[in-house]
């Protein structure tokens, strides 16, 4: 254990205060954070031993990351390999499939154009699929402006047809749009999405770490603190942003505070990023070898990353 775990920057320390006091303390989540974040762009599988380590700034017991994988492997995120009384988990293929659509919202810019034209999906109303699926095409971006209807702004209908084609969704039918004007598109907008509530959301994210860049504290913190503030950035940005539909421009209220909270986890992630791959690199490990560095996707994140 470094000096960050016993006594962080105030500002890293006021984030794990924050994070710690959450109830339910959802550990298989912020491990699954770790996995997508930090672990699949090195190979996507670590052992145990160091999932256990790297969890220990948080706050996360042995017991409760045991437990935590376990759960987590059952539900079918991961897979488990054991050699006498050690163990690693690697992502499975829906793992990482999810993580793929996941890591290109998280990480990528908003989009910044629109031609107008709306894909709508319409399910009928005896459909068995329309419940089940009503999570999924959230997920993916489509609003719900009316029953049985949903609407997404920036895809095209081959886009929505290969994205829910696993679905077996034979039964709906798709359509490529226009309303009759702005105004008409922002009347949708209003019908399908609650952007007051994404908006809050979006300004708690940004008041919690808002302080950390402007206390100048990461120009210092070890590289034990930068793991931390990367990995409890991208925890509480994504269950944000993964929510947001990512609406154009055009439809979005004036001075979308989405954008800056973008903006704000862009700066924080390029800060940190090199110190907590160095923290990765003397912690992480397979059982058989260090975890290999990350790949270019990595570097790729928020528009380009510099390489140590």
């Amino acid at each position: 254990m470094d000096a960050a775990t016993r006594d962080p920057h105030p500002a890293v320390a006021a984030l794990l205060r924050r994070f710690r006091a959450q109830r339910p303390l959802r550990a298989g989540s912020l491990l699954m954070t770790l996995f997508g974040d930090a672990i699949a762009p090195r190979g996507a599988c670590v052992s145990l031993g160091s999932l256990i380590r790297l969890a220990r700034p948080f706050g996360l017991a042995e017991r409760l990351v045991r437990t935590s994988v376990a759960r987590l492997a059952a539900d079918g995120w991961l897979t488990a390999t054991r050699r006498g009384r050690r163990s690693e988990y690697r992502l499975t293929d829906t793992g990482h499939g999810v993580f793929a659509e996941a890591t290109q919202r998280i990480y990528a810019a908003n989009p910044s154009a629109w031609d107008g034209r709306w894909t709508l999906l319409v399910i009928p109303p005896r459909s068995g699929a329309r419940g089940t699926l009503r999570e999924r095409l959230r997920w993916l971006g489509f609003g719900q402006p009316a029953p049985g209807v949903f609407a997404h702004p920036t895809c095209t209908p081959q886009q929505a047809r290969g994205w829910l084609a696993p679905e077996g969704l034979e039964d709906g039918w798709l359509f490529s749009s226009r309303a009759e004007g702005l105004a008409s598109d922002r009347r949708l907008v209003t019908a399908a999405w609650d952007l007051a509530q994404t908006a809050r959301r979006y300004r708690r994210f940004r008041d919690a770490f808002a302080p950390i860049e402007a206390s100048g504290a990461l120009a210092t913190v070890s590289a034990e603190s930068a793991f931390v503030v990367r990995t409890l950035l991208i925890h509480e940005y994504r269950k944000v942003h993964l929510r947001d539909p990512l609406l154009p421009p055009a439809l979005l209220p004036e001075g979308w505070v989405g954008d800056e909270a973008y903006a704000l986890c862009r700066r924080l992630y390029a800060a940190v990023f090199t110190a907590a791959e160095r923290h990765l690199s003397q912690h992480g490990a397979t059982l058989e070898h260090a975890l290999p560095p990350a790949g270019p996707e990595a570097f790729a994140r928020f528009g380009g990353l510099t390489r140590p």
